[in-house]
């Protein structure tokens, strides 16, 4: 329309492709308006299963098979069921349709869950404004363009454009804790006089903090008014209604799988933990075993059938059709039936194993109590199991400092107008006395209204507030602030101390009362609100007098620059003596605009406002127009406390060998207190510099250079002086992009990250200030991609966290006051920092000391099982007989020897947890992946073949011709094969008992359950005839071999000779080089004060 195009050329919109029009209660605009364009958007329904009833079958077999095991075991009963093999195609099938189904199972069993959920979601009940009527419908049944009504207390049922509300102002409260945790509320607001409207606005998108677009209003012919929609005029689904007791005519803007919680949630990419690498990396060389196991026995086979009459005996015949065959495809044949006969090496049931063992596991954090929150109401949370052994991994940890290190719980210390300190009455500690004036300059009554006016702080009048009784002073309910900012409202409630109170804000006019208790009313016309890339915010009012001003808030950094009369280093020192203490600081600066300069500020914001395309770049662009030329008033200073235990946790992960980094925004003076406050760097630290103040006197070249002599310096005068091999290293984000800006061509210096690195990996804490979001991440980025490829933890609270959270090995996310987005996004979440310690040096060092015994003990039991096979090829004319009977090949991994390993990884505890938490050093025992490196890879492997030929060996010499049964039947090839097992069964469930520190009952019960469950089911299938077999091969087998007295001694004589030399071996390391963690089994720790308490003082100094 010509409407339309003109509309374009207005606002400089180039492109609609990613716009949507909805037009409100489905309303066609009026005659002659634009042509009406009816659209298809999904209903409200929500979906997170994974599965449906159809799919779910073919869907998930599709997911397990992509996994390289399962599909090898697929192939493996395949070629089973084409060629004649040795073992019966059951042999493979069954685990495999065992591990299958398990898996499905616990898969399916999950989705259920979440269809149960999506159902109750769904199905709730939901008001819908339909021909001036209020009728009451489901959930799902909404439709975008819908008017609903939204009660008190109510969450909303998709994302709405606010229209109205029962409040005079037409404005609303909401509280988002389920999206982003936020406890403050929310003010959307939009005025109209007409539901006749469309709206135009961005396709969806998951920023929860981000919104584009325009209602057009149309009153009767004439053109359409417009006016912009925000982020302030959004209700997300999942929000709820507060302190309001309705909202009507809220329009469904994104509904079901488009809105913002539904696009928020979608899967994050999957992470990989060591343990998991390692797997996948020990199966490639029992892979490679296996093949030439299979190679061997191929070539063996046919130089042994050389001579003609062992290629054709007499007692196995060849068909015509095998004489007439190839030899070549005769040799791949026997290769395949060779492949199926060994294939147990690999073992299949292991990694559903692994995935129980993770997903049981994982309780054990959500179940710990001492990491549950009272305050919060809330314990540790598991957003992922895969990666719980990467706990006790980490060898980096990058920390956020706000609300991470410290509690995020702001209170007003002081403000300095002019160079004159200001300090609240009861504030007793400081040194600065509190001034009082009768007359005040006009400075300090500007910055006094400033941050009463300079802000969006809500003011609470009510009793009450989400059902908890506040601001009741004298029986009398009063008012207090809240919002989403928590400097904000200490800064307010600073200025109620001062004598300045921030009343409301109502029709447009913010309303003070002054000192002198005379109420000042401000018309507020626009609010430039605050974002990390300006690090400001400012608002422009409309004083009493006509007077148009400007105020404005901020970091030092972003306000100084700005700044073009004032008492500039009066203040700028102030600045730096609180941010040396720790405290937090804010400038404030204020403009005074002429009506021309307003209108013309008026018109760039109402431009970019409405502009559907690069809104957020046009806003930045207006807001730098208008932030400039400011007059500089004062700062302030907030004190953020250190959370509780922060200290001891920093000191607890140093011991452990971790190195610490702090990221955070804020300027270098805070971040260092904070630092030295929580002993990140202690009072010996030498600290090393690499800021831009200091690039700017050198270049960055000669900077690198200079750190890294001192670095080496030191280490060389370390043996003199061991306090000084402690290194502390602050960057600054404005240096880190030199750093890691990529080398240009021509360029005078090489890349200087390799420098970087090296200073970096000889300090044992690293401060990064001034850093934004991305920097965050870009740092774990740049360590994780160094050599020694470390694992690395982030741990923070906001949503300037995530990137970096999403980038390390292993995210946590702390459910503080800045938001759940850092909790949702994490692979864990717990309440506060302190709990880190726990999570890391207790349950990591649990999680993978348990898992890397799972790991190399299912090698060693398949070793065990799979190489007496081997062996007896040799003895058998490589004929592919199996050893085993097929039931014992079917069983032996998931019945016989599974329940003991799997409770193992579950229970095990080789110290006690209060030797943990006692000790941190013991976790530089499992440091590096030690438990899974190639050396103890091969110990296992190599204990395996030892007892595989142990058990093979012993039964045959101890038997060879010579072994009668009590009726002098001599023993046949099946008694001999169920000898072996019955010793490998015995000999790998007590290996794993010898290897628990752990004991309880459940031990008790499934380890010697396990073993008495072998021998029932032995003696029941080799005890009755089985009508659906084809063969009674093993008809009281076990029975016979039992009735025999040297059988008994041969199974209690090569048990005790296959277990002596893994004894021996423990025996002799604990003796003559003990590790620390074997030293706190016996009760002598590597702590001084633990050894001090249990041994005399001259066997701690032989110790020492």
């Amino acid at each position: 329309s010509i409407y339309g195009l003109c509309l374009r050329q207005c606002v400089g919109e180039e492109n609609w492709v990613d716009s949507r029009t909805v037009y409100i209660g489905h309303k066609e605009p009026p005659p002659g308006a634009e042509a009406y364009i009816p659209q298809r958007y999904p209903d409200n329904r929500i979906v997170s299963s994974k599965y449906t009833f159809w799919n779910f079958i073919p869907k998930n077999l599709f997911e397990q098979f992509r996994r390289i095991a399962n599909f090898y075991f697929l192939v493996i009963f395949l070629v089973q069921l084409i060629i004649d093999t040795p073992t019966s195609p059951v042999t493979s099938g069954l685990p495999l349709f065992f591990v299958i189904t398990v898996t499905a199972i616990k898969q399916g069993y999950e989705d259920w869950l979440r269809h149960k959920a999506d159902c109750s979601i769904n199905e709730c009940p939901v008001d819908v404004v339909q021909q001036g009527k209020v009728v009451r419908t489901q959930s799902h049944k909404l439709r975008v363009g819908d008017i609903v009504m939204v009660r008190e207390d109510e969450t909303f049922p998709c994302d709405l454009i606010l229209l109205s509300s029962s409040r005079l102002d037409g404005t609303c409260y909401v509280t988002t804790t389920s999206l982003d945790g936020e406890s403050s509320h929310k003010v959307p607001r939009l005025e109209v006089d007409s539901l006749h409207a469309t709206i135009e606005c961005e396709q969806p998108q998951p920023d929860l903090y981000k919104f584009v677009g325009r209602i057009n209003i149309y009153k009767d012919k004439e053109e359409p008014v417009a006016r912009p929609l925000g982020a302030e005029n959004l209700l997300l689904r999942g929000a709820t209604l507060k302190n309001t007791q309705q909202i009507y005519g809220p329009v469904a803007l994104y509904t079901g799988m488009e809105t913002k919680m539904a696009l928020n949630y979608q899967s994050k990419s999957q992470k990989r933990s060591a343990v998991e690498k390692s797997m996948n990396a020990f199966l490639i060389v029992y892979l490679c075993i296996l093949i030439s196991k299979a190679v061997i026995n191929t070539v063996l086979k046919y130089a042994w059938q050389w001579s003609p009459d062992r290629d054709e005996p007499w007692y196995n015949h060849r068909t015509e059709n095998e004489r007439q065959r190839h030899v070549v495809i005769r040799a791949f044949t026997d290769f395949l039936a060779f492949m199926v006969l060994f294939n147990y090496i690999i073992p299949v049931s292991m990694y559903v194993t692994v995935e129980m063992q993770k997903f049981l596991g994982s309780y054990f954090i959500t179940w710990d109590e001492e990491m549950f929150d009272e305050e919060l109401g809330e314990g540790a949370q598991v957003n992922t199991s895969d990666l719980n052994e990467e706990l006790g991994q980490v060898e980096y940890v990058f920390t956020d400092k706000t609300g991470t290190l410290t509690e995020n719980n702001m209170e007003f210390i002081e403000c300095c107008v002019d160079g004159n300190v200001y300090i609240p009455v009861w504030k007793k500690k400081k040194k600065c006395p509190m001034m009082h004036r009768k007359v005040m300059s006009e400075h300090e009554d500007l910055f006094f209204r400033a941050l009463c006016l300079c802000h969006t702080v809500q003011v609470k009048e009510e009793e009450t507030v989400d059902g908890i009784k506040r601001g009741i002073h004298q029986g009398r309910p009063t008012s207090f602030y809240i919002s989403s900012s928590p400097d904000e409202v200490a800064l307010v409630e600073g200025m109620k101390r001062l004598g300045y109170t921030y009343l409301r804000l109502k029709d447009n006019y913010m309303e003070i009362l002054n000192k002198d208790d005379e109420i000042e009313r401000f018309l507020l016309l626009h609010v430039l609100n605050f974002d990390s890339v300006r690090r400001r915010m400012s608002v422009i009012v409309k004083s009493s007098s006509g007077e148009y001003l400007l105020f404005c808030k901020g970091a030092d950094s972003s306000i100084f620059p700005r700044v073009v009369s004032g008492k500039l280093e009066q203040v700028k020192a102030r600045v730096e003596q609180n941010a040396v203490e720790g405290l937090r600081t804010l400038c404030v600066a204020y403009r005074r605009l002429s009506e021309s300069e307003y209108e013309e500020a008026c018109h760039h914001l109402t431009e970019a406002k409405m502009a559907l395309q690069d809104r957020e770049q046009r806003l930045a662009q207006a807001y730098d127009n208008i932030e400039r030329d400011f007059v500089l008033l004062g700062a302030t200073a907030v004190e953020d406390r250190l959370q509780e235990k922060a200290a001891d946790t920093i000191e607890s992960l140093h011991k452990a060998g971790m190195k610490v980094w702090v990221l955070t925004g804020d300027k270098m003076e805070t971040a260092a207190a904070t630092c030295y406050a929580s002993k990140l760097f202690r009072r010996s630290t030498q600290i090393l510099e690499l800021t831009k103040k200091r690039t700017e006197e050198q270049s960055l070249h000669d900077v690198l250079f200079e750190l890294n002599r001192t670095r080496f310096i030191y280490n060389a005068l370390g043996v003199l002086s061991v306090d000084c091999l402690d290194f502390g290293l602050i960057i600054d984000g404005a240096t880190l992009s030199a750093v890691l800006k990529p080398k240009q061509e021509g360029a005078g210096h090489g890349n200087y990250r390799e420098i970087f690195l090296e200073i970096c990996r000889n300090c044992s804490a690293v401060l990064c200030c001034r850093m934004a979001p991305l920097q965050k991440a870009q740092i774990v980025k740049l360590i994780k991609a160094s050599k020694e490829h470390p694992i690395t933890l982030a741990i923070g609270d906001g949503a300037n966290d995530v990137s970096m959270i999403l980038e390390a090995h292993v995210g946590i996310g702390i459910m503080g006051k800045e938001g759940r987005q850092a909790a949702r996004n994490s692979d864990y979440a717990i309440p506060k920092f302190k709990h880190l310690k726990k999570m890391l040096l207790v349950h990591g060092h649990y999680y993978y000391i348990r898992i890397a015994e799972l790991v190399q003990y299912f090698f060693y039991k398949n070793v065990c099982f799979i190489f007496p096979q081997f062996l007896y090829q040799f003895f058998c004319g490589f004929s592919q007989q199996p050893l085993y009977d097929t039931a014992y090949l079917t069983l032996y991994n998931i019945s016989f020897t599974s329940l003991p390993i799997l409770l193992y990884s579950l229970v095990e505890k080789h110290v006690t947890m209060e030797t943990l938490k006692r000790d941190p050093s013991l976790y530089r025992d499992i440091a590096k992946n030690s438990l899974l490196r190639w050396p103890v890879f091969l110990y296992w492997t190599c204990l395996g073949v030892f007892d595989a030929v142990v058990f093979f060996f012993g039964a045959y010499f101890l038997f060879d011709n010579t072994t009668f049964t009590s009726n002098g039947q001599m023993f046949g090839n099946w008694t001999f094969g169920t000898l072996v097992f019955t010793v490998l069964v015995f000999t790998v469930t007590l290996k794993l008992a010898l290897d628990t520190h752990h004991w309880t009952w459940i031990n008790h019960f499934v380890i010697w359950g396990s073993l008495l469950f072998y021998v029932i089911f032995s003696l029941l299938w080799g005890g009755i005839i089985w009508p659906f077999l084809n063969y009674q091969r093993m008809y009281y087998v076990f029975m016979q071999m039992l009735s025999s007295g040297p059988a008994w001694l041969s199974i209690i004589l090569l048990i005790t000779v296959s277990l002596l030399p893994d004894v021996i071996k423990k025996v002799l390391c604990r003796a003559m080089c003990p590790t620390a963690t074997e030293r706190a089994q016996v009760g002598l720790g590597t702590n001084p004060e633990v050894l001090n308490s249990l041994v005399s003082p001259s066997l701690i100094s032989e110790i020492t």
